[in-house]
C-alpha cells in the first residue's frame, strides 16, 4: 500500500513560482511512474506531468516550459517546480503513482492507482 502526501501549495501572484512536493511511503517510488494532475472547480481532473523511473518526463502542453517535474529517489519524493504561474493554473494539485501498468495512456488518470489528498494552488491576477 502506497501513501502519497502532497505539500507546498499556497497563494501566489501571477508570474510567481511554487514548488510542490509529494512524499511517498509504503513503497519505493523510484520504481514506478509518478504523476501530477490538477482539478479546478467544476472541471475534470487533468494531466500535468509524469516522470518515469529512468527520469524521462512528459508534460501537458499548457504547462510545458513553465513546470518541471523531478524526483529524489533517496527521499522517495517527487517535486513539481511551477514557474510563471497564471490564474488558469489555479486548482487542487494531486500526486499519483502508477504501480501497475494498465491499458491507459500516461495522461489518463485511470493509469494511476494511488493518489494523494491534494494541495491547493491559487494564482491571483
Amino acid at each position: 500500500q502506497v501513501q502519497l502526501v502532497e505539500s507546498g501549495g499556497g497563494l501566489v501572484q501571477a508570474g510567481g513560482s511554487l514548488r510542490l512536493s509529494c512524499a511517498a511511503s509504503g513503497g519505493t517510488s523510484s520504481r514506478y511512474p509518478m504523476g501530477w494532475f490538477r482539478q479546478a472547480p467544476g472541471k475534470e481532473r487533468e494531466f500535468v506531468s509524469t516522470i518515469w523511473s529512468g527520469g524521462t518526463t512528459a508534460y501537458a502542453a499548457s504547462v510545458k516550459g513553465r513546470f518541471t517535474i523531478s524526483r529524489d529517489n533517496a527521499k522517495n519524493t517527487v517535486y513539481l517546480q511551477m514557474n510563471s504561474l497564471k490564474p488558469e493554473d489555479t486548482a487542487t494539485y494531486y500526486c499519483a503513482a502508477a504501480t501497475a501498468t494498465g491499458p491507459y495512456g500516461w495522461e489518463s488518470k485511470l493509469q494511476y492507482n494511488y493518489w494523494g489528498q491534494g494541495t491547493q494552488v491559487t494564482v491571483s491576477s
